[in-house]
């Protein structure tokens, strides 16, 4: 057991043990990346000796939608993943924040079909402790990519497919070979797209901008939530436009904000400081506001969250 990160792994309906959790090296999903997920969170609540799991509905509405694309028939219903996610945390007896991975995959069949008669189609949920960083006092020093980011008519980004992300291991890679602790992706426009599996913020003048969806970002669960943080606890409205690379340098503040990456501050971008070089009053504030959240310190969005006990 001290080897594996878990103990169980639920795979097509039944809970698996770790190291039993396996798929064939001929399946589509292995040669082509054929597979789609969603990174999402649960988060302890000592107080309530509860964990709860983040926007567990939405993320799987996307993971859905990120099926529809791929012409994948649902192996299962969102009833039955819903108790699949809560179930796998409960099976491992995780008190602690953890990571929850749903994942759907083409399996062995043509290496193109689609249909449920000539290939399987299979799904597995991983669950796995993950610390918090939301206290974090350090931020990370970014650089504009060389790499671009992928478009809707090449490898649509607002589907939450395996493939796309051989796209952020390029940029990671790149990055930390340049020293770097992780890098800010522009699109085929030179517009500012996001970061490796992760939205993008700025603010300036005391106001949070987000590329638009149409800058070739993933339809952010995270991101919808600060948007709707923002409005109600801080009484900003986040603008939504075109971020050219100069305003990176010029921004007084620039954050991640994902449901791996939850709210990463930026303090340098290409070694340009941003702002004085330290964590600012807006990202300070809505990191603050996102945690309480998460924790369902904040009844009035205890509706994001399932409980797993």
């Amino acid at each position: 057991m001290a080897a594996y990160p878990a103990q169980y792994i639920w795979m097509n309906g039944e809970y698996v043990e770790w190291p039993e959790a396996k798929i064939h090296v001929h399946t589509s999903a292995v040669l082509t990346g054929a597979s789609v997920f969603e990174g999402l969170r649960g988060y302890a609540n000592p107080e309530e000796r509860q964990v709860y799991i983040f926007r567990l509905q939405e993320h799987l509405a996307r993971l859905w939608q990120s099926m529809k694309v791929m012409r994948m028939t649902p192996p299962f219903s969102q009833e039955e993943l819903t108790a699949a996610c809560t179930g796998i945390v409960a099976r491992n007896g995780f008190r602690e924040d953890v990571q929850l991975r749903p994942t759907v995959y083409f399996g062995e069949g043509g290496l193109y079909a689609f249909t449920p008669d000539k290939v399987a189609t299979g799904a597995f949920i991983t669950s796995t402790p993950r610390r918090c960083i939301l206290n974090d006092e350090t931020g990370i020093a970014c650089c504009v990519s060389a790499w671009r980011r992928i478009g809707d008519n090449v490898m649509p980004p607002r589907v939450k497919a395996g493939a796309n992300y051989h796209q952020a291991r390029l940029v990671n890679v790149q990055a930390a070979v340049d020293g770097y602790d992780g890098a800010i992706i522009l699109n085929d426009r030179d517009k500012v797209a996001e970061g490796p599996g992760a939205c993008l913020a700025i603010v300036r003048d005391g106001r949070p901008i987000l590329p638009p969806i149409t800058a070739g970002v993933l339809e952010s669960i995270t991101r919808h939530t600060l948007v709707e943080l923002f409005a109600a606890e801080m009484r900003l409205e986040t603008q939504e436009r075109e971020v050219d690379r100069t305003e990176l340098y010029l921004a007084d503040e620039v954050f991640f904000c994902g449901s791996a990456w939850e709210i990463t501050p930026i303090t340098s971008v290409d070694r340009y400081p941003v702002g004085d070089g330290a964590i600012g009053p807006v990202t300070r504030k809505i990191r603050q506001l996102y945690e309480n959240a998460i924790r369902g310190r904040l009844p009035k969005y205890k509706h994001w969250l399932t409980p797993v006990y």
